[in-house]
């Protein structure tokens, strides 16, 4: 039996018995997220089959993963706190044994928290809720939610313990509460897809980095930002540029402030995808900053963790020794924490001033160690003598604690949650692992963040050098929105994460039947967030009606009617805003092989910028006032201003 043919029958079993009614699997916080043919079985279809018969499924316990990503310590350093994303809750551990204290729940996909200065209260971001949650530390258990704004994500407490600083992933800001109350206070404009933070030791500034590259031009080089916040004015007082950044996520000070590093990507999105096997994807770094550097104020430095044959692919988690000898990355796509000798790195940047952020040989020079880990490692928490660095490996459901002397793992804590490891769980490991690639480089996770998009168009090569140039598109709930890719030439979900993305990216064939299956299943998993313009009662905003009557309507503002196909309806149809087929509308290019283009589907069509097959527009307004200036991407070039921000206001609601 083929590969393509044995492959097609395990998904088609799995995808029979796990998505009979499908839910938000990825966001549960019990097994009620099921679906209902697994709440009826209490099982689902597993891959997990031996590698005699590849295409044997059998049915194993529904499963619901812990997923750490960030740690804290008590006051005391008695206690451990574990934040558990895909159970929605807080697992409090003895900091020494692991051994499990309290389980408490907090709500959807939480992704931050922070300690009052007492540590008496824990603020936990809820992203898929839109809240804060309020644990009372003694009583280990909940006393308030808070709402905030789009997806908050990172959170911080100033010295005072008065006021929370909250980074909102979707609305790009940061919303400063009352720390009793709850009540905001102001919201102050960040970078796109704001999410981390950190608070100096002195309280003197805020840190906040953002997961997706500010807007820019068409084709340019993307940019970040750290945004500066000082937290007794509650004031942006300063953006520090990332050149060539998009990706952002941890950031870390010294105690004494002076030393500063962010954990980034450096995507070279600009020069075709045929030069991955010679490092030119994406560049796996770290921006150092501050007075140590002796290079003046403001001055940051760009520095790469990979080497010449080999790649720490995801930089995420970062933290610096008490004593500024070490700096430490967890390589999230690699499963490693990279060990740096901070003595030596300020001495290859005072011997390399013009920077050398692309010398793949640079990092010899200055990288201790790489320790072996967990699968996934993201947030990383040194204990307050330096001794033990504790990290949370998300995808296996651990912490490991580091003996910093040795750079080794000493003992791993088991979280609480389930053994077995399902077909959907090792999709999930597969996607966020860059094992697969050439040279260990870039994983699924690198060109969608969490599971979403980059806010990126790449060149990605089939076409010819130059040609194709494509807008990276989201993957929430794509499972039935056949064909793929933007010239609709993927047939399936496993065409299109097998032979094109084996080929096109990892350049060599590295998925067995049940490895592709378990990833295709992943894939087809992964909801939608919830949508934040609509109305929790289901009924739309005036303006949302006038704009649905507008996607709907058959004759224009003149009393002309509009033909069939040239109406928004005929194309974006169906419950995803999809016929799945391919029109030419207009849109291409010359840089374009055909003017054909798949209808991508509209679920969260406001979160994407840029649109368009290859990101030119910029914003959901300029995809009609920019570039449909002959009425062939819809009759729209009749509509009033008001008239096409009513449009706009609807398709947020998609």
């Amino acid at each position: 039996m083929s590969r393509q043919l044995s492959a097609s029958i395990v998904i088609a079993t799995v995808l029979l018995a796990v998505f009979a009614g499908p839910d938000m699997r990825a966001a549960s916080r019990t097994a009620k997220s099921a679906t209902q043919a697994a709440q009826a079985t209490g099982s689902v279809a597993s891959t997990d089959a031996s590698q005699d018969d590849p295409d044997e499924v059998r049915a194993v316990p529904l499963e619901q993963y812990a997923s750490p990503v960030e740690l804290l310590f008590s006051p005391d350093g008695a206690w451990l706190y574990v934040l558990c994303q895909e159970s929605g809750e807080v697992q409090v551990l003895d900091a020494s044994s692991g051994r499990m204290l309290k389980r408490i729940a907090v709500g959807r996909v939480p992704r931050g928290f922070a300690l009052s200065p007492r540590g008496d209260k824990l603020y936990v971001t809820s992203s898929w809720d839109d809240r804060v949650a309020v644990v009372d530390t003694r009583l280990l258990r909940v006393i308030a939610t808070w709402r905030v704004g789009a997806e908050p994500t990172g959170i911080a407490v100033d010295r005072t313990g008065t006021r929370l600083f909250v980074a909102n992933r979707i609305s790009s800001d940061v919303a400063v509460l009352d720390a009793k109350t709850g009540s905001e206070l102001r919201r102050l404009v960040a970078g796109r897809g704001a999410s981390y933070m950190t608070m100096a030791a002195d309280g003197s500034r805020l840190l906040v980095t953002h997961v997706y590259p500010n807007p820019r031009g068409y084709r340019t080089v993307p940019e970040s930002e750290i945004t500066i916040i000082d937290p007794q004015t509650t004031r942006v007082v300063e953006r520090m540029p990332l050149h060539s950044i998009a990706g952002t996520f941890h950031v870390a000070l010294s105690t004494d402030g002076r030393l500063g590093v962010v954990a980034h990507l450096h995507p070279k999105n600009l020069v075709p995808l045929a030069h991955v096997e010679h490092g030119w994807i994406f560049g796996d770094t770290i921006t150092v900053f501050g007075p140590d550097l002796g290079m003046g104020p403001g001055s940051a430095v760009e520095v790469p963790l990979d080497e010449l044959d080999r790649y720490f692919s995801y930089p995420f988690g970062v933290a610096i020794s008490p004593d500024k000898r070490r700096i430490y990355i967890t390589n999230a796509g690699s499963d490693v924490v990279t060990v740096v000798d901070v003595r030596r790195l300020l001495a290859y940047i005072h011997a390399h001033p013009g920077g050398f952020a692309e010398n793949l040989g640079a990092s010899a020079y200055y990288v201790e160690a790489h320790i072996a880990v967990g699968a996934n490692p993201r947030g990383v928490l040194l204990s307050r003598d330096g001794r033990r660095l504790y990290v949370a490996n998300r995808l296996d459901d651990t912490v490991s604690v580091v003996n910093t002397a040795s750079n080794r793992v000493d003992k791993t804590f088991a979280l609480d949650g389930p053994k077995t490891i399902s077909a959907l769980r090792k999709g999930e490991r597969i996607f966020y692992s860059a094992r697969y690639s050439f040279q260990g480089q870039i994983g699924c996770t690198n060109c969608h963040i969490d599971s979403t998009f980059d806010g990126l168009t790449w060149d990605l090569e089939p076409d010819g050098f130059g040609i194709g140039i494509v807008d990276n598109r989201l993957l929430e709930d794509i499972r039935n929105t056949a064909p793929y890719k933007w010239n609709g030439s993927n047939p399936n979900i496993q065409t299109e994460c097998g032979v094109r993305t084996e080929r096109y990216f990892w350049r060599s064939q590295n998925y067995n039947d049940r490895q592709l299956a378990d990833l295709t299943l992943y894939v087809r998993s992964i909801p939608a967030r919830p949508n934040r313009w609509r109305l929790p009662n289901g009924q739309m905003t005036p303006a949302q009606e006038r704009g649905r009557a507008l996607f709907v309507r058959s004759v224009d503002n003149f009393g002309k009617p509009i033909a069939v196909k040239n109406r928004c309806v005929y194309c974006h149809s169906g419950p995803m805003g999809t016929d799945q087929k391919s029109f030419d509308v207009g849109t291409g290019k010359k840089t374009d092989p055909s003017g054909l283009f798949d209808t991508p589907q509209l679920t969260n069509i406001a979160l994407t910028a840029p649109y368009l097959h290859d990101g030119s527009a910029r914003s959901l307004e300029e995809i009609w006032t920019v570039y449909n200036p002959e009425d062939r991407h819809g009759r729209t070039n009749d509509l009033t201003k008001d008239e096409l921000n009513d449009l706009i206001e609807y398709l947020k609601t998609r």
